[in-house]
């Protein structure tokens, strides 16, 4: 997936900033793109800048009170269309790349107690993302029927994640096992 279809898919529902847009990149932000896909700020205004000459995105500029004016930036006809056609086109498996398991692949070269530790930090990290995703879920998707159409969706990232950091940390507890 490219940055292109990611900014698309958030200011599609909500229109806005470009500092705003780029905090919605970062994992620590409830309800991110972040935890899905990542970017800097430089990368965000500079794929802004493009998809505004594409027509893809309009920017209205916002004047502020002391501070330099803001562009506010949303999704013309031109991008959603844009947007509902890769929607539409085939995806490819997402490859992994994971510098965790190049280490494991070839762990046999240090003391296994090496490998424990970098599995426990790593499970640390896990357990906390999946604290994340389940408060999330506690506080946004208690009725998922309930929620609207929109709101649906996102919850299907949500479960996603659940489920991926439920997935590792089965997988560390059974490696863990190999190793002890």
């Amino acid at each position: 997936m490219s940055l292109t279809y990611a900014i698309l898919s958030v200011l599609v529902n909500a229109p806005s900033s470009g500092y705003d847009l780029a905090k919605r990149f970062n994992p620590s932000v409830e309800g991110s793109v972040g935890f899905f896909w990542n970017a800097t700020f430089q990368q965000i205004y500079r794929e802004l800048n493009r998809l505004e000459e594409k027509q893809w995105l309009q920017a209205e500029s916002v004047q502020q009170d002391n501070r330099p004016d803001k562009r506010i930036y949303t999704v013309t006809a031109m991008g959603k269309q844009q947007l509902c056609q890769w929607i539409t086109e085939p995806e490819d498996m997402a490859a992994i790349k994971d510098d965790l398991l190049v280490k494991l692949y070839v762990g046999y070269l240090v003391p296994s107690e090496t490998m424990l530790a970098k599995l426990e930090t790593h499970r640390q990290k896990h357990q906390q993302r999946l604290a994340i995703y389940q408060e999330i879920k506690s506080q946004n998707c208690q009725n998922p029927q309930a929620l609207s159409k929109t709101l649906k969706f996102q919850y299907m990232t949500l479960l996603r994640g659940i489920h991926y950091e439920t997935g590792w940390l089965a997988w560390c507890d059974e490696i863990v096992l190999l190793l002890t």
